[in-house]
């Protein structure tokens, strides 16, 4: 399976493969659906272990990874994978890290890094303050366009839950767990969180 799409997820995919080319090493993607993002990640990583708690997006991801030598697909919840002592040079999340507790799974994406890792996060936060309203409201526009400029996909046969909590509650508990993280408002109604050990 080789089918590629774009939609707000898809769109920070570069983002991602960017940071990966930086390493050259080994990257566990959190919450992987149905591998697209692994699969951009196989030829600058030298392994990609990408876990869904889905067992239908997992089986979909295995299939299309299938041919892959370096990319495994594990169907398993993140806070009960077990990594066998293995460290990872990136971690990602797209569009997951709102499905979990934040505090515990960035906890345990922090102690699963190597040295000199990475943890990447393009995220979904909810809309409470008025800067909140007021930044989804301004992007509004550029979003339709980029829409239906790229053909967006927006249901791929994945698990989706809305956001609890705003970006503002989200700084508080990543400066707390990940002194120093960069996070960003982006386009898509996503925000950017990078942080290294």
């Amino acid at each position: 399976m080789s089918v590629d799409y774009w939609n707000h997820n898809t769109a920070y995919h570069k983002w991602l493969i960017d940071i990966a080319s930086q390493h050259r090493g080994t990257v566990l993607d959190v919450g992987c659906g149905d591998g697209l993002l692994a699969q951009r990640l196989s030829p600058v990583s030298t392994f990609v272990t990408a876990i869904e708690p889905d067992a239908n997006a997992a089986a979909r991801a295995a299939a299309r990874l299938a041919s892959l030598d370096n990319v495994a697909v594990v169907d398993a919840d993140f806070d009960a994978y077990q990594s066998d002592g293995a460290r990872f040079d990136l971690i990602t999340f797209v569009a997951s890290l709102h499905h979990m507790d934040m505090r515990s799974a960035l906890t345990k994406a922090r102690e699963l890094l190597t040295p000199t890792g990475e943890i990447a996060v393009v995220g979904l936060s909810a809309n409470k303050s008025a800067t909140d309203w007021l930044w989804a409201l301004a992007c509004l526009p550029v979003n339709r366009i980029a829409s239906r400029l790229h053909g967006e996909t927006r249901d791929i046969g994945v698990v989706v839950t809305d956001p609890q909590e705003c970006l503002s509650e989200i700084r508080r508990t990543v400066d707390d767990v990940l002194p120093g993280a960069q996070i960003t408002r982006g386009l898509y109604y996503r925000y950017l969180l990078r942080w290294r050990r």
